[in-house]
């Protein structure tokens, strides 16, 4: 009797094969998703941008219409107000950091000949000779890569035509979210097949929510951090106290890499122009207010917003630094975080005794809490 040839290979190997053919197959799935976005990202970061805003700025719109506000004005004042707020805070910390540079420029100097001084008459033996040596090995190996500078310098136009674009685009984008987001998500449930629109839609609904309520969030504990260090720095009278906080504020968007980096600009300012005594008790404000955000801001404020464990952030964050630099690291938390409830939503599997939105019918998360006008008859 012939026997197959499957029948002789044992279980445990045809099953590590089927896994593995499938995870090969999911892994080239993603890697040309990947491959994708990075070639597109000019694109897709202005619309992730126009995303974010859209989710700090909708709640917003919709607040003001419930008070009889006219659409049109609701929009407009939010959109105002964000580029109000935005192009303040941009130019008064550009503003204050052009002004002090000369001087911050200077007090390094001095700072760097006291660290010299001090490192050639410390029990550590340094000569003047090897610090002199380690100085000109820097500037050799900055001279070394003046290939890459130059290369960058070169495509400086190019970089600031691509950031100009963007900011057009996620400029226009958010106003199109303000303007037209229950058109856009009708259009977005009606691409997938009637079937799975009520898993869309209620993945969507979830997602939408937990980005909302994220980007509340952090805005929240971005402030509280930067009014933590930037008045740390302005009672111990160290100098660009305004232009720390900014950066603090900004810098806070990026989580673990924005404190870490901001901080440091922190205790480096206090280190030049007032001496360690007030650099350390700097790194101390600094390190309490992140302590406290961490340990007690995080936890109290987010709740349950964005479901994802500290470990997870990390590696998200690791992950979208990687791919993607700054832009990487600033939408992993909020991807992780959306990906994360949609994941859950989908697999426990509320959604399948419902027959799903038609796509006239496909509820909008982004419009559903603005009470329509009396009268309203569906696609008027």
């Amino acid at each position: 009797m012939r026997r197959d040839a499957s029948e002789s290979v044992p279980y445990g190997m045809r099953l590590a094969a089927a896994w593995s053919w499938r995870l090969l197959l999911v892994g080239g799935v993603l890697a040309v998703v990947i491959f994708l976005i990075f070639q597109l990202r000019f694109i897709i970061i202005p619309i992730l941008v126009a995303v974010l805003l859209g989710a700090l700025l909708v709640p917003f719109s919709q607040f003001l219409q419930r008070h009889r506000w006219p659409r049109w004005l609701a929009i407009a004042v939010a959109m105002l107000a964000a580029l109000t707020v935005v192009g303040g805070l941009l130019t008064l910390g550009i503003t204050q950091i052009v002004r002090g540079l000369d001087d911050l420029a200077a007090q390094s100097l001095v700072a760097w000949d006291e660290f010299k001084a001090l490192l050639l008459v410390s029990p550590l033996h340094i000569t003047e000779t090897q610090l002199n040596d380690f100085v000109d090995q820097v500037f050799a190996s900055a001279q070394a890569d003046s290939n890459v500078l130059l290369s960058g310098a070169l495509s400086a136009g190019s970089t600031v035509g691509h950031f100009l674009a963007g900011m057009l685009l996620a400029l226009f984008a958010t106003i199109f979210v303000l303007i037209d987001g229950r058109g856009i998500w009708t259009w977005i449930v009606g691409v997938f097949p009637r079937r799975a629109r009520a898993a869309v839609d209620g993945a969507g609904n979830a997602g939408w929510a937990t980005l909302q309520n994220f980007v509340k969030v952090q805005v929240l504990v971005a402030a509280i951090d930067a009014v933590g260090i930037g008045l740390g720095a302005f009672f111990l009278g160290v100098p660009l106290a305004v232009p720390i906080g900014i950066l603090v504020f900004l810098g806070s968007f990026i989580p673990i890499v924005g404190a870490v980096v901001t901080g440091g600009l922190a205790v480096f300012v206090a280190l030049v122009y007032n001496g360690w005594v007030i650099a350390l008790i700097m790194l101390g404000i600094v390190l309490l207010v992140q302590q406290v955000e961490g340990h007690i801001l995080q936890p109290l404020i987010m709740g349950t917003a964005v479901k994802v464990h500290p470990l997870g952030v990390v590696t998200a964050v690791a992950t979208g630094s990687l791919l993607a630099g700054i832009a990487g690291a600033l939408f992993a938390v909020p991807v992780a975080a959306v990906a994360n409830v949609m994941i859950n939503y989908i697999a426990g599997g509320s959604w399948k005794h419902a027959a799903g939105p038609p796509v006239e019918e496909a509820h909008s998360p982004l419009w559903r809490t603005v009470p329509q006008r009396p009268g309203y008859q569906r696609g008027e």
